[in-house]
């Protein structure tokens, strides 16, 4: 796919009603191997320069996500690359198999999730 102002205000929109419905804070969104690179080397550590072969990455640490609007063929694609990042985003102790993939699919079909509660420790006396 080509990025233009209009394709990635349609991302940004999308990002943003996704990081809603899975009760995360929406990420900083990076779509191009050019704005990874651009981006201070500690946020992007790990995957800084093999960015460009995946249709995206989540830099967890960092509350930031690249989508790598050239290498993603269509709309379909786009919406399901989103949703994975954004679903590494909610459960981040998630590695990718059968679980993680029917989070996807839940989260393309229009499931909200709680948030995410830490567990705290409670000091019995």
């Amino acid at each position: 796919m080509k990025l233009d102002p209009e394709l990635r205000l349609q991302i940004l929109e999308k990002v943003g009603i996704y990081s809603n419905r899975f009760s995360i804070l929406e990420p900083q969104i990076l779509l191009s191997s050019k704005e990874v690179l651009d981006a201070p080397k500690e946020m992007t550590e790990g995957r800084r320069t093999s960015a460009y072969k995946y249709y995206g990455v989540s830099y967890l640490n960092h509350n930031l996500v690249f989508v790598n609007v050239r290498k993603i063929p269509d709309e379909k694609t786009l919406e399901n690359t989103i949703v994975h990042e954004l679903i590494h985003m909610r459960f981040p102790y998630l590695a990718h198999g059968k679980r993680f993939n029917k989070l996807v699919r839940q989260g393309l079909r229009g499931k909200t999730f709680s948030p995410y509660k830490k567990r705290s420790k409670i000091n019995a006396i």
